[in-house]
């Protein structure tokens, strides 16, 4: 699992995907971030990813966002996980 820092994530990487719940996200986010809950994310992959494109994941305490990386990782994504937000 491919991993960075929440510091050393910048926008020229790639998208920041924020899978906590809206609610949550609501409460606290990077504003660079966008929301695609994940449950939805995984359901829809096809929809919202393109496999020749990395996308950076991340959720309010990383557990979230961790269990994401690895679904998609396993279906073929260059997910990357964004710990310590």
């Amino acid at each position: 699992m491919k991993v960075i820092e929440y510091k050393d994530y910048d926008i020229s990487l790639g998208p920041l995907i924020d899978v906590q719940h809206p609610l949550d996200y609501k409460e606290k986010h990077d504003p660079r971030s966008i929301n695609i809950y994940a449950d939805k994310l995984i359901l829809n992959h096809k929809l919202y990813l393109d496999k020749n494109r990395p996308y950076y994941i991340m959720c309010k305490r990383g557990n979230l966002s961790k269990k994401v990386v690895q679904i998609l990782s396993f279906y073929g994504y260059n997910v990357i996980l964004v710990k310590n937000f």
